[in-house]
């Protein structure tokens, strides 16, 4: 019988879609599910909730387990075939809160603060300590599993995690699966989605879409050139600052606009202001989306919880269906965060990297690309700069690797001074007191 293990159970809607996804899946229909959580409340909803869809879709035969607390973790992880990722180190309040009111201070604005900029190296540097706990427990009680994180900062945790902590993990992330899909359906080309071929590598948030035909093997870059000038030329919309890496690089990549922002120095710029309104750019776009979804779940909650009614579809979610290959040895092709070691020749081979990946009974395997457009290449190495520094403050445990870290991170250095960059950082670290006790 299959364990799977959650971290961060308490993230209730997103538990439901990985774990209802194993309910619907017969090789999972009788796993063990382990429910591991810190906060005993969000716990026991979602225990309620998984058990409400065992019986509704799975006829009861999955067996559901809670762990409350770090005196319980080992037992979570013990003999688990797979752990999913989905904690938040601090949650909303206050460390999401910090991470963007301190900034603010210093003149430094933010979007999402979760994958790069001086908030993903906060986030990194107070999640990582946990993620070392995890994996020294995971070495002990189930040394083979296979950790799936969807934890941001993606590429900085992911990458601490295979460099220096023998346990076998891979990274999962949204954007790659609705990157195509999402550009064509918003040209208007949505004839053009059955059938496409496409290629995407890079890093997390900033893998690109280098490749991108019809079903008949008809480029449809051109056209999508075309359109998405126009569009930009004619509208305000959601995806303006990726049009406007087509435009400017050649290319469109995998996260959003409001995320993709704050990833370089060109489009948040106190001495140009009047770009977020032409960008259409939703500064503090994460701490107001958190605010509405917590009020959202909190209504959802009560609807469930009063009636026990709910069902399941298969999710889009890549955890299910690399569980579901390397347990039966199928084959399951998927956009995977992995060590680079050769996979892209011009990023660093400790750099973590977002390729073409296969999962199948020998587990995950990455597949190579070769060299990205220079172009490309050199806005990722921007953003891998400040990530392969927050890895090495993490293992360093030292302050002043932080300041580097946010030094050479592209729109912090872009905007503030080294001595407020500096002071910045004191001012976030002491204001995240035990999260960041570590580091001196």
């Amino acid at each position: 019988m299959p364990k799977i293990t959650f971290m961060g159970a308490g993230s209730t809607v997103f538990v439901r879609n990985v774990l209802g996804d194993v309910m619907c899946t017969p090789a999972f229909q009788n796993a063990e599910l382990a429910l591991y959580d810190i906060d005993a409340k969000r716990l026991d909803d979602s225990e309620i909730i998984l058990s409400a869809l065992n019986r509704n879709v799975n006829e009861g035969h999955a067996a559901i387990k809670t762990y409350l607390g770090s005196e319980n973790r080992k037992e979570a992880l013990r003999g688990a075939d797979f752990v999913v990722n989905a904690i938040q180190v601090g949650g909303y309040e206050p460390c999401t809160v910090i991470d963007f009111e301190i900034p603010k201070k210093y003149g430094l604005r933010q979007t999402i603060a979760d994958t790069l900029g001086i908030g993903g190296i906060m986030r990194a540097l107070r999640t990582i300590p946990v993620l070392e706990e995890f994996a020294a427990d995971m070495r002990e009680v189930c040394p083979r599993a296979w950790f799936l994180n969807y934890v941001n900062p993606m590429s900085m945790l992911t990458g601490y995690m295979q460099r220096y902590c023998g346990v076998n993990t891979v990274g999962l992330c949204h954007s790659v699966q609705g990157c195509s899909k999402d550009l064509l359906s918003a040209l208007g080309m949505q004839d053009k989605l059955e059938g496409r071929k496409e290629t995407i590598a890079g890093i997390n948030h900033q893998g690109w879409l280098l490749e991108l035909y019809d079903r008949d093997g008809n480029d449809l870059y051109p056209e999508i050139k075309r359109r998405a000038a126009e569009k930009n030329a004619g509208e305000k919309h959601w995806d303006m600052v990726r049009y406007e890496y087509i435009r400017w690089l050649g290319y469109y990549c995998t996260e959003s606009s409001e995320h993709n922002s704050e990833y370089n120095p060109w489009f948040i710029k106190s001495r140009y202001p009047e770009l977020i309104e032409r960008f259409n750019i939703p500064l503090d776009e994460y701490p107001r989306r958190c605010v509405n979804q917590i009020a959202g779940w909190e209504k959802e909650r009560a609807g469930i919880l009063a009636d026990g009614r709910i069902t399941h579809k298969r999710s889009g979610e890549y955890a299910c269906s690399i569980m579901e290959a390397i347990t039966t040895s199928g084959r399951f092709s998927f956009g995977g965060n992995v060590l680079n070691n050769g996979l892209i020749t011009n990023l660093p081979a400790e750099a973590c990297v977002e390729v073409p990946c296969v999962a199948d009974g020998m587990g995950v395997r990455a597949c190579h690309v070769g060299a990205l457009p220079v172009q490309l290449a050199a806005l990722n190495m921007t953003n891998v700069n400040a990530q392969l520094m927050t890895i090495e403050a993490a293992r360093s445990r030292k302050i002043k690797d932080i300041y580097m870290a946010a030094m050479l991170d592209p729109h912090t250095a872009a905007e503030l001074s080294i001595d407020d960059i500096a002071a910045m950082c004191d001012e976030l670290i002491a204001a995240h007191g035990t999260y960041m006790a570590m580091y001196s």
